[in-house]
């Protein structure tokens, strides 16, 4: 069962090529662990938000509830637990990030330079990568906040690239930062050599920089501790059972192994019922000839089969049927 496989992570990252379903699988996989009485963060990373469509129910910036006991039938645990949901806003999140960088600015700087600054980061709110690290800190939020309220965080991500950017990220933002803490440390050394190791408001400045640099990295290093761990952190990469998914799967595949992140299973998503006419039993020999390929090149990794089911994924009755689908690999 995927739902036992992924039963001792307390992170979950659903990825794979935009419209093949990530947002249902990982909304099933919350719905399923809530079920067993997990208490569920679902976390949508994909600036296209499709979680409140999804429950049908507004879902914002922060945490709130899409499913309680009450909505659940519980498994075979007995006791329901609970399915919280967020939806990362870009814009809030740039825009927090950046006024607790010009909070910081302008305690840290003299006044004459307040105004250079304010102008610089409003240069860098469109600036490559300020999106993108902004975005990362909130998923450290969410895994932080997951560590202490709930027993799962689910992340239901944008499609593979930004996706595969966002995870490269920890390292390098950790590198960079221990960068910036080297050059302080030589910069403190020649500072005390020139005023004689004399204290000042330069020295408290230059402490409190460092604190803000040492949390930063901090931060970044135990998400990618937490993100490369196997035994906390699962991906599961969502797939269409068709040329271009399949290639896509396989390139993020060899791309996450090499960041050092564990995927968990492959969920083949859709799947053409072989006995309902001539049109879909060919489709499905030539699904089944794609996922072979799959197969082949990955042979070690839980590959599940999850069948088209009729109607629309809306509501948690809905996801509740999906969820019930999550079980063993057909192949």
């Amino acid at each position: 069962m995927l739902l036992d496989l992924l039963a001792p992570r307390r992170v979950v990252f659903t990825g794979g090529k935009g419209g093949v379903g990530k947002t249902s699988v990982a909304a099933a996989l919350a719905l399923g662990r809530a079920r067993a009485g997990a208490r569920v963060l679902l976390v949508s990373t994909d600036p296209a938000h499709n979680l409140g469509h999804l429950w049908d129910r507004p879902v914002g910036d922060e945490p709130v509830r899409l499913a309680g006991p009450g909505d659940l039938a519980p498994g075979a645990g007995g006791t329901a637990g609970h399915v919280d949901g967020l939806e990362i806003d870009p814009e809030r999140t740039v825009e927090r990030h950046l006024s607790a960088v010009a909070g910081t600015m302008r305690r840290l700087l003299p006044e004459r330079m307040h105004a250079p600054a304010a102008r610089h980061l409003e240069l860098a709110r469109q600036a490559p990568g300020t999106h993108e690290s902004a975005v990362l800190e909130r998923i450290a939020e969410a895994v932080e906040l997951g560590e202490d309220r709930y027993d799962l965080v689910v992340f239901d991500t944008a499609p593979s690239g930004h996706t595969l950017r966002l995870l490269a990220l920890p390292e390098q933002l950790t590198s960079w930062t221990e960068t910036l803490l080297a050059n302080r440390d030589r910069s403190e050394r020649f500072g005390a050599a020139v005023r004689g190791l004399g204290g000042g408001e330069e020295t408290d400045r230059d402490a409190e920089l460092r604190r803000i640099l040492l949390r930063r990295r901090n931060r970044f290093s135990r998400l990618r501790e937490v993100v490369t761990d196997p035994a906390r952190t699962g991906f599961v990469l969502v797939l269409t059972a068709e040329r271009l998914p399949v290639a896509e799967t396989l390139e993020v595949y060899g791309k996450l192994t090499g960041l050092g992140v564990d995927v968990a299973a492959l969920v083949a998503n859709r799947r053409s019922p072989a006995d309902a006419g001539e049109l879909l039993a060919r489709r499905r020999e030539q699904e089944d000839a794609h996922l072979a390929r799959l197969r082949r090149q990955v042979p070690d990794v839980p590959l599940l089969d999850v069948p088209l089911l009729p109607g629309d994924l809306v509501g948690t009755e809905a996801l509740t049927a999906l969820a019930d689908r999550l079980g063993p690999s057909a192949l």
